[in-house]
């Protein structure tokens, strides 16, 4: 068996092909990096490595790599071939992949159908990755694969920069999948839970970790941190943060019908998992892209909107908005843009621009005030 995974960093190495070389498939890792690639290339094996006293150390082997800028044709063809294509590069990069994607499908002669799983930190990735795939190949092409949505959940932090292809990981992981697309013919991935109905874990996961995430690191970055660890340790983030989650939690309760006690569980087990000293990060790292975050259908803009059509006006996510918009790193292209937007517009265009929310949406006037208040 054999696996397409593109985005051969940390994420795609230490999660997603684990649980592909777990699952039996020679894996080929596929990215532009192209002393990444070589050094793919040129080992045998690398190491998976848990932190904490529960963790185990993972040997992953029997794959290989591919640049898929200079060896496309090698892409295409191993699509072709290959059983599963995933992907771990950011939902922006999605559009770029899709066309070696519509031509390996173009290629294919195998009766049994492709599966392809875009594992990204964004709703419906998979939708957007079929769609941009749909935009250059046939219907016939198309049906050759099945496409299906997913949440994945593994804290990776920062590398020491040694050279090594070992990554270490956090001990907890999950990757829940839509199983409707296979008609009954899941693929085989172990720690992999198939589910009819995935739009609640996506929802939790991103509206709980994500939208928890950045809100240590815009707020930290506010009241002087620069690490996770370092942002909790402080009361006033660590406040923030906790009615920032429970604002979502209502959110999520209400729209799925959640299990309260279990949410808040999950919270807990989230903030411990973000305290975790083997884990800790830079608070730039984790801020980076602030537009992307600040859009309409993503951690803070979603869970506020959908609190304000309900009749709800978010207090703690807007203070986090107000910080988000004010993430000012010049070496993050999108905090560059961002801030030239702070600079140039009024409250209002940012609004509907960058978070997607126009005159007559509930969230509007409050979206507007928080924002008025990084223009001064």
């Amino acid at each position: 068996m054999t696996a397409v995974h593109f985005g051969a960093g940390n994420i795609g190495r230490g999660f997603i092909g684990l649980a592909l070389h777990s699952a039996g498939h020679r894996v080929i890792f596929v990215d532009v990096d192209d002393s990444l690639i070589l050094s793919i290339v040129a080992t045998d094996s690398y190491r998976v490595i848990e932190t904490g006293s529960n963790g185990t150390v993972h040997t992953v082997n029997n794959f290989t790599g591919l640049n898929s800028a200079t060896n496309a044709d090698q892409v295409v063809q191993s699509i072709a071939q290959a059983d599963i294509v995933t992907t771990a590069v950011g939902p922006r990069i999605l559009e770029f992949v899709a066309p070696l994607i519509a031509k390996g499908l173009a290629a294919r002669t195998l009766v049994r159908p492709l599966a392809v799983m875009a594992c990204e930190n964004a709703i419906g990735a998979t939708d957007t990755l079929k769609s941009f795939v749909a935009a250059v190949a046939t219907d016939v092409e198309l049906s050759r694969a099945q496409f299906a949505n997913t949440a994945v959940d593994r804290i990776v932090p920062v590398q020491d920069s040694t050279g090594s292809l070992d990554v270490t990981v956090e001990a907890f992981s999950e990757w829940v999948i839509d199983r409707t697309p296979f008609d009954g013919a899941e693929p085989i991935i172990p720690g992999a839970h198939f589910v009819d109905d995935l739009a609640p874990y996506i929802e939790r996961k991103l509206l709980t970790v994500n939208t928890g995430h950045a809100s240590i690191a815009y707020l930290g970055l506010r009241a002087g941190a620069r690490h996770i660890a370092e942002a909790l340790a402080m009361t006033s983030v660590a406040v923030l943060v906790d009615a920032v989650l429970d604002e979502t939690t209502r959110m999520l309760v209400a729209r799925h019908g959640l299990d309260e006690t279990d949410q808040r569980a999950y919270v807990a087990q989230t903030l411990d998992r973000f305290r975790n000293p083997d884990l800790d990060d830079e608070l730039i790292r984790v801020g980076r892209q602030p537009l992307r975050k600040l859009s309409r259908h993503e951690r803070l803009i979603e869970p506020a909107a959908v609190l304000s059509e309900s009749g709800v006006t978010p207090v703690a996510l807007l203070r986090v908005i107000e910080a988000a918009v004010m993430f000012d790193v010049p070496s993050d292209d999108e905090s560059v843009e961002l801030q030239r937007m702070r600079a140039t517009l009024s409250a209002e265009e940012i609004a509907t621009t960058v978070c997607g929310i126009e005159l007559g949406h509930p969230l509007f006037p409050a979206l507007v005030a928080a924002i008025a208040r990084t223009l001064g």
